[in-house]
């Protein structure tokens, strides 16, 4: 069953907003509106999340793979961790910067403790956690 509501926005804003949204390829405002809560609530379910209840998420890190034995950090901390990396990609972007994606389990804390680990490490020029979850309690 869909229930209607109504927002009120400034103009400026619904107007950055519809154009993100049709950059983002989004058939209607609804279902961009829809997908923002729903990762709200990811969130949420993350934050929230039990100490022995299993989490998955993505991370990803790009970086220099010139940058002083930074590589050599990040496979250090991974193999540290081996029991929460399911797996992992490496992407040459280019001839100097790599792309690593890590899936990471196990519990909330410890997946973003590494996560976020992994990002601060010296040199990784960006990085980010993305939690993901089953859905579940999504509708």
């Amino acid at each position: 069953m869909i229930e209607r509501i109504g927002v009120s926005l400034e103009k400026d804003l619904l107007e950055q907003f519809d154009q993100h949204i049709g950059r983002k390829g989004y058939a209607t405002r609804s279902e961009a509106i829809r997908d923002l809560i729903r990762d709200a609530l990811v969130q949420r379910q993350w934050s929230e999340a039990r100490s022995r209840e299993e989490q998955v998420a993505v991370v990803t890190l790009v970086y220099d793979h010139d940058s002083s034995s930074l590589a050599q950090k990040l496979a250090h901390i991974q193999h540290e961790n081996h029991k929460a990396v399911v797996s992992a990609l490496h992407v040459h972007m280019d001839e100097h910067n790599c792309l690593e994606v890590l899936v990471l389990r196990g519990r909330a804390r410890e997946v973003l403790r590494m996560g976020e680990g992994l990002i601060s490490t010296k040199g990784v020029k960006h990085g980010k956690v993305v939690p993901a979850t089953t859905g579940q309690t999504l509708r």
